[in-house]
């Protein structure tokens, strides 16, 4: 599998990222194994978690996934050829809840704790990318990055990146970094799809690449960009799931019609072309594919033979109403 550069970190990842959110509660044990065997099969080491997965399935606690990926890693015996991202700041703190109404922040106190919790469900000395899940604006960034950079310089941790902030929020992070000499955000993790949502649109706790963002990634070459939810969970192929609300309109349908041209231009699926035109637009972004089964991951994977001409990457990319 193609890899890519991680901003200007040194390391080089996985082109396709696989997320792992569903691993261990609604994708069961053996199902997951199979999906991460055929990653790995196919050259993919990037791997995508949180200490909160999944936390909102009934009979859980968060943490899930990570143990699962835990267990996979120990009976593969390939710890040293992952490159293994989880997140900190979402898992609540009162056992049994479904919401994100109380969740453990990202306070240093917090950070402290919850390290040793996902290494120890991951089964590692080591995570090689931590995020910030959330943005917590009770705590002060400095509070927040003087943690990371604390859990850096252990070797608990490699990278920290962010999730879910706002554009001003990180080149605020970004800024602190540089003037207090602390390692600073590589890249940020953000809800990206080939459709745009309506202005106004809301997605809880979750933030959309914005103009503004892909500017920054645009002007910002040390920064990069992650995908979640590429696919709007199959709504774009499947006709069983209807695009969500938050994305129908005149602009959603005018892209809509021009990603049905291309994909049948090409002879391929319309979440092939998602992810190829998220892999070669510019700003470049990581897609996070997600799978239950083996035929969705091979038709995500596939998407790295796609290639869009700089006719159609224009067409896609200008498509408005």
């Amino acid at each position: 599998m193609q890899q890519v550069p991680l901003g200007k970190t040194g390391a080089q990842v996985s082109a396709l990222c696989l997320g792992c959110l569903a691993f261990g509660t609604t994708v069961n044990e053996e199902t997951a194994y199979q999906l991460l065997d055929q990653y790995f099969e196919q050259g993919g080491r990037f791997l995508d978690t949180a200490n909160n997965y999944s936390f909102w399935v009934n009979g859980t606690s968060g943490g899930e996934s990570e143990e699962l990926l835990g267990r996979w890693m120990k009976d593969r015996h390939n710890r040293d050829e992952i490159f293994l991202a989880t997140k900190v700041g979402a898992r609540p703190t009162i056992p049994g809840a479904t919401d994100f109404a109380h969740i453990e922040g990202l306070s240093a106190q917090a950070i402290e704790q919850a390290i040793d919790g996902s290494l120890m469900r991951l089964g590692t000395d080591h995570i090689d990318l931590y995020y910030a899940h959330i943005d917590d604006r009770q705590t002060p960034l400095e509070e927040t990055l003087e943690a990371f950079e604390r859990l850096i310089k252990s070797g608990k941790v490699r990278h920290i990146g962010c999730s879910n902030m706002a554009t001003w929020r990180i080149a605020e992070a970004r800024t602190i970094s540089k003037a207090h000499n602390l390692t600073p955000y590589c890249c940020v993790e953000q809800r990206y799809s080939y459709l745009r949502p309506k202005p106004g649109a809301q997605f809880g706790i979750q933030v959309c690449v914005d103009d503004g963002l892909l500017d920054y990634c645009n002007t910002h070459d040390d920064f990069a960009l992650l995908a979640y939810s590429p696919l709007l969970s199959g709504s774009y192929t499947r006709q069983d799931v209807n695009i969500p609300q938050q994305y129908l309109g005149a602009d959603s349908t005018a892209r809509l019609e021009a990603l049905h041209k291309v994909a049948h231009e090409l002879g391929v699926s319309e979440n092939q072309v998602v992810l190829a035109w998220l892999l070669q637009s510019t700003p470049r972004a990581i897609p996070i594919i997600a799978a239950s089964h083996s035929e969705q991951l091979s038709e995500n994977l596939a998407a790295l033979k796609v290639q869009l001409s700089a006719e159609q990457i224009k067409l896609l990319t200008e498509a408005t109403a």
